[in-house]
């Protein structure tokens, strides 16, 4: 399993989130921490949204993170903010590398840069918000594949020929990568998971259903291939 983060947005979220979770914290995860972890959401003008990004961020609540934190380590999950680690899955060696949330600038890719481990078979990313500047060092570095959320995957889509079209991402990734599994020539595969939830001040989606990705790695080829989505 592996999370990119928003788990709360409320001060009382935490026994209520891993009560949520709780069937699947039996099964090994890994977790990266989103904005909304940290501080609780406030009202803002929507269309502020469709705007270039000021880099202003105004904070809400302080969020017990470290609440949460403590109940999914508990549990056996790992906390991959600003770390980089190797795990064994069915004899296969993996280095997973993590950022904290870059939307609030907390990340510092040099903590875990450089190339994978000449051991692993895999190198994989995690970030919760996929700014091209943590996407393009990870990709740098030779990592394959990039998981991250943040987007919503624009919770606000328009049809579309064959499908629908986000019309923000909230970050400064390109509006045709809002969600789902995508390349770039031969860089980087990065699944963006339109996640499950919306923002308790605009509590619905459009064109754009809730989603949990499954993607099935497959060595005979060397690319991950989308299995599903739920």
């Amino acid at each position: 399993m592996i999370s990119t983060g928003d788990f709360l947005a409320h001060t009382e979220a935490v026994p209520f989130v891993l009560e949520a979770l709780d069937e699947l914290l039996s099964i090994p995860g890994l977790f990266v921490f989103g904005s909304n972890d940290y501080f609780a959401p406030s009202f803002k003008n929507p269309f502020k949204y469709l705007m270039s990004d000021t880099g202003i961020r105004r904070y809400g609540k302080a969020l017990p993170w470290q609440d949460l934190d403590n109940g999914l380590q508990a549990k056996g999950w790992i906390n991959l903010n600003q770390k980089k680690i190797l795990i064994k899955i069915k004899d296969q060696l993996l280095e997973v590398r993590g950022t904290d949330d870059a939307h609030l600038l907390l990340d510092d890719y040099h903590e875990v840069s450089g190339l994978p481990d000449a051991k692993s078979h895999l190198a994989i990313g995690i970030t919760h918000a996929p700014y091209k500047r943590v996407v393009e060092s990870m990709q740098a570095d030779q990592v394959k594949v990039i998981f991250a959320g943040h987007t919503h995957g624009g919770q606000i889509r328009l049809p579309w020929f064959s499908g629908s079209r986000a019309l923000t991402t909230n970050c400064d990734l390109p509006t045709w990568r809002a969600r789902g599994l995508s390349q770039l020539g031969e860089e980087s595969w990065l699944n963006v998971s339109a996640g499950v939830g919306t923002s308790p001040f605009a509590p619905f989606r459009l064109f754009c259903p809730p989603e949990i990705s499954l993607l099935t790695l497959t060595s005979c080829v060397g690319k991950p291939s989308q299995s599903d989505s739920l």
